[in-house]
């Protein structure tokens, strides 16, 4: 069955830098679009960024568009987040996302907290 483990959460000082992975097992994890989501205390969830199948394209949300980084390592069935310049804004719960004929995955995501 689909797997998704999110790992690399933590506390983290504003300006300061984390990068979140994604460890994917119970599909072909080269063949799919994946993405990471994030959710602060009291919001919906919202699309942070985007990534191709074979890596070759990315998008990314206007609020952390020239700070994070999605990429991927098909070899290894991982998908990572390299989260730069963090602010306290960019505190949530971030989660990685299949989305599979028309069925979504989620992980269970880890926890970012920017704070001094």
């Amino acid at each position: 069955q689909v797997q998704l483990v999110e790992s690399g959460g933590g506390l983290v000082q504003p300006g300061g830098s984390l990068r979140l992975s994604c460890a994917a097992s119970g599909f072909t994890f080269s063949s799919y679009v994946m993405t990471w989501y994030r959710q602060a205390p009291g919001k919906e969830r919202e699309l942070v960024a985007g990534i191709t199948a074979a890596g070759s394209t990315t998008n990314y949300a206007s609020s952390v568009k020239g700070r994070f980084t999605i990429s991927r390592d098909n070899a290894k069935n991982t998908l990572y987040l390299q989260m730069n310049s963090l602010k306290p804004e960019d505190t949530a719960v971030y989660y990685c996302k299949l989305q599979k004929v028309g069925i979504n995955y989620w992980g269970k995501g880890t926890l970012v907290t920017v704070s001094s």
